[in-house]
């Protein structure tokens, strides 16, 4: 299964993490990776850590919008994205937070995930990918897409992210 969590509102990266847990419970082995946030950025990261040890990995630079140099970001891209196509015999479910932005701003092309869909489909392996701009291919061969809305936030009010809410 190919499942998405896309849009414009906050709560990907939770949707992410509740599917996380629910595999878990299950006994399946999940692999879960952060293709944006830089490591030690979001609470998320600590407990993922603890759950799934060397299965997690929180490789981004930051946010890339309007970056002179892509260059770094896109070889994080990359080593993450090598680290993913490993783990894909292991796991149950790989859980690809934010590479939806890393397709956007060209730090992985559309072959590279075509690639991974098809490895990931020939060893059974469920993805879970996260994050806005999500292509209309994408959207076609996916089995659950799921596009959270944002209604109201406070950072339109000029307040900043609010650690264990918002980071």
């Amino acid at each position: 299964m190919i499942l998405v969590y896309t849009g414009e509102g906050k709560g990907k990266t939770s949707a992410c993490l509740g599917q996380t847990l629910r595999a878990l419970g299950h006994g399946k082995r999940v692999a879960f990776a952060q293709f944006i946030k830089r490591d030690g950025c979001a609470g998320e990261q600590v407990l993922l850590r603890q759950l799934l040890g060397d299965n997690f990995r929180a490789q981004g630079l930051g946010f890339v919008k309007n970056v002179p140099d892509k260059a770094p970001h896109i070889q994080a891209a990359k080593d993450l994205f090598s680290w993913c196509l490993d783990m894909l015999p292991t796991v149950w479910l790989l859980v690809l937070d934010e590479i939806l932005y890393a397709l956007h701003y060209e730090l992985l092309t559309a072959n590279d995930l075509h690639t991974l869909l098809e490895r990931a489909g020939h060893l059974h392996t469920h993805l879970l990918l996260s994050g806005r701009y999500l292509p209309a291919w994408l959207e076609r061969v996916s089995d659950l897409v799921t596009t959270l809305s944002q209604t109201k936030h406070p950072f339109s009010l000029g307040k900043k992210a609010l650690p264990g809410l918002d980071c």
